[in-house]
Protein backbone atom coordinates (compact mmCIF):
# COMPACT_ATOMS: atom_id res chain seq x y z
CA UNK A 1 0.00 0.00 0.00
CA UNK A 2 2.89 2.24 0.73
CA UNK A 3 4.34 1.80 -2.40
CA UNK A 4 1.08 2.70 -4.47
CA UNK A 5 0.78 5.73 -2.69
CA UNK A 6 4.27 6.90 -3.56
CA UNK A 7 3.92 6.19 -7.22
CA UNK A 8 0.78 8.05 -7.28
CA UNK A 9 2.13 11.51 -5.68
CA UNK A 10 5.03 11.02 -8.01
CA UNK A 11 2.46 10.94 -11.05
CA UNK A 12 0.63 13.86 -9.48
CA UNK A 13 4.11 15.93 -9.17
CA UNK A 14 4.81 15.09 -12.84
CA UNK A 15 1.45 16.13 -14.13
CA UNK A 16 1.92 19.92 -12.39
CA UNK A 17 5.06 20.25 -14.02
CA UNK A 18 4.64 22.83 -16.71
CA UNK A 19 5.85 22.41 -20.29
CA UNK A 20 7.73 24.65 -21.87
CA UNK A 21 8.22 25.15 -25.26
CA UNK A 22 10.88 27.35 -27.02
CA UNK A 23 9.90 29.95 -29.24
CA UNK A 24 12.68 31.33 -32.42
CA UNK A 25 13.70 34.88 -31.74
CA UNK A 26 11.75 37.06 -34.39
CA UNK A 27 14.49 39.60 -33.92
CA UNK A 28 17.08 36.71 -34.66
CA UNK A 29 19.30 36.98 -37.51
CA UNK A 30 18.32 35.00 -41.07
CA UNK A 31 19.71 33.72 -43.97
CA UNK A 32 18.68 34.73 -47.25
CA UNK A 33 20.21 33.29 -50.44
CA UNK A 34 20.90 35.02 -54.16
CA UNK A 35 19.80 32.94 -56.53
CA UNK A 36 18.64 30.08 -53.73
CA UNK A 37 20.21 27.54 -51.37
CA UNK A 38 21.14 24.89 -54.28
CA UNK A 39 23.33 25.50 -56.88
CA UNK A 40 23.30 23.00 -60.82
CA UNK A 41 26.60 22.83 -61.99
CA UNK A 42 25.35 20.93 -65.00
CA UNK A 43 28.08 19.48 -66.20
CA UNK A 44 31.92 19.66 -64.97
CA UNK A 45 34.81 18.04 -66.43
CA UNK A 46 36.48 15.27 -64.11
CA UNK A 47 40.17 16.84 -63.03
CA UNK A 48 39.88 20.26 -61.96
CA UNK A 49 37.57 21.30 -58.56
CA UNK A 50 33.94 22.60 -59.43
CA UNK A 51 33.47 25.85 -57.22
CA UNK A 52 30.65 28.03 -56.45
CA UNK A 53 29.98 30.65 -53.87
CA UNK A 54 26.78 31.21 -52.30
CA UNK A 55 26.41 34.95 -51.49
CA UNK A 56 23.68 35.73 -48.33
CA UNK A 57 22.05 38.53 -46.65
CA UNK A 58 21.52 38.38 -43.03
CA UNK A 59 17.74 40.11 -42.98
CA UNK A 60 17.55 39.89 -39.60
CA UNK A 61 18.23 42.11 -36.73
CA UNK A 62 20.72 40.67 -35.37
CA UNK A 63 24.28 39.61 -35.82
CA UNK A 64 24.59 36.22 -37.77
CA UNK A 65 27.20 34.02 -36.69
CA UNK A 66 28.07 31.23 -38.67
CA UNK A 67 29.76 28.11 -35.81
CA UNK A 68 30.52 25.80 -38.65
CA UNK A 69 29.64 24.62 -42.05
CA UNK A 70 30.91 20.60 -42.89
CA UNK A 71 29.81 18.91 -46.28
CA UNK A 72 28.31 15.46 -47.08
CA UNK A 73 31.47 13.81 -47.74
CA UNK A 74 35.39 14.77 -47.94
CA UNK A 75 35.10 15.32 -51.69
CA UNK A 76 33.28 18.79 -50.79
CA UNK A 77 35.28 21.25 -49.06
CA UNK A 78 33.15 24.47 -47.64
CA UNK A 79 34.76 27.71 -46.39
CA UNK A 80 32.30 30.62 -44.36
CA UNK A 81 33.01 33.75 -42.50
CA UNK A 82 34.49 33.15 -39.43
CA UNK A 83 32.79 36.97 -37.91
CA UNK A 84 29.43 37.99 -37.59
CA UNK A 85 27.62 39.35 -40.22
CA UNK A 86 25.75 42.48 -38.93
CA UNK A 87 22.24 42.90 -39.95
CA UNK A 88 21.58 43.88 -43.46
CA UNK A 89 24.92 43.06 -44.34
CA UNK A 90 26.05 40.24 -46.88
CA UNK A 91 28.57 37.51 -47.13
CA UNK A 92 30.01 34.12 -48.88
CA UNK A 93 30.28 30.36 -48.93
CA UNK A 94 32.81 28.92 -50.97
CA UNK A 95 31.92 25.71 -51.62
CA UNK A 96 34.48 23.29 -53.72
CA UNK A 97 33.88 19.75 -55.18
CA UNK A 98 36.87 17.60 -55.97
CA UNK A 99 35.99 16.26 -59.75
CA UNK A 100 39.08 13.56 -59.50
CA UNK A 101 37.89 10.08 -60.05
CA UNK A 102 34.41 10.66 -60.07
CA UNK A 103 34.16 11.09 -64.31
CA UNK A 104 30.97 9.70 -65.87
CA UNK A 105 28.62 9.95 -62.54
CA UNK A 106 26.13 12.23 -61.38
CA UNK A 107 26.79 14.42 -57.76
CA UNK A 108 24.73 15.93 -55.26
CA UNK A 109 25.92 17.32 -52.27
CA UNK A 110 25.17 18.93 -49.65
CA UNK A 111 26.42 21.18 -47.28
CA UNK A 112 25.37 21.53 -43.80
CA UNK A 113 25.62 25.18 -41.68
CA UNK A 114 25.50 25.47 -37.90
CA UNK A 115 24.20 29.00 -36.81
CA UNK A 116 22.53 31.33 -34.75
CA UNK A 117 19.85 31.76 -37.64
CA UNK A 118 15.81 31.29 -37.08
CA UNK A 119 15.11 28.25 -39.35
CA UNK A 120 13.04 25.97 -39.27
CA UNK A 121 15.30 23.25 -38.93
CA UNK A 122 18.61 22.02 -36.93
CA UNK A 123 20.66 23.16 -39.64
CA UNK A 124 20.56 24.82 -42.48
CA UNK A 125 21.43 23.12 -45.84
CA UNK A 126 22.86 24.00 -49.08
CA UNK A 127 23.18 21.53 -51.83
CA UNK A 128 25.39 21.17 -55.32
CA UNK A 129 25.08 19.23 -57.98
CA UNK A 130 25.63 18.24 -61.45
CA UNK A 131 27.39 15.49 -63.59
CA UNK A 132 31.22 14.90 -63.84
CA UNK A 133 32.08 14.74 -67.28
CA UNK A 134 34.16 11.97 -67.91
CA UNK A 135 37.63 12.77 -69.00
CA UNK A 136 39.20 11.67 -72.66
CA UNK A 137 42.12 9.36 -72.10
CA UNK A 138 45.42 10.28 -73.73
CA UNK A 139 46.75 7.78 -76.34
CA UNK A 140 49.92 6.30 -74.59
CA UNK A 141 52.59 6.88 -77.18
CA UNK A 142 54.41 3.58 -78.24
CA UNK A 143 58.31 4.46 -79.36
CA UNK A 144 59.75 2.27 -81.82
CA UNK A 145 62.71 0.62 -81.90
CA UNK A 146 66.08 2.13 -83.51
Amino acid sequence: MMCLTFVGATSQSIAQTPQTVATPNPNGPKFKFEGGDVHDFGEVAEGPSAEYTFKFKNVGKEPLIIQNANASCGCTTPEWPKEPILPGKTGTIKVSFNTTGRGGQPFDKSIFLTSNAITDRERYELRIKGTVKKAVEKPVEKKGNK
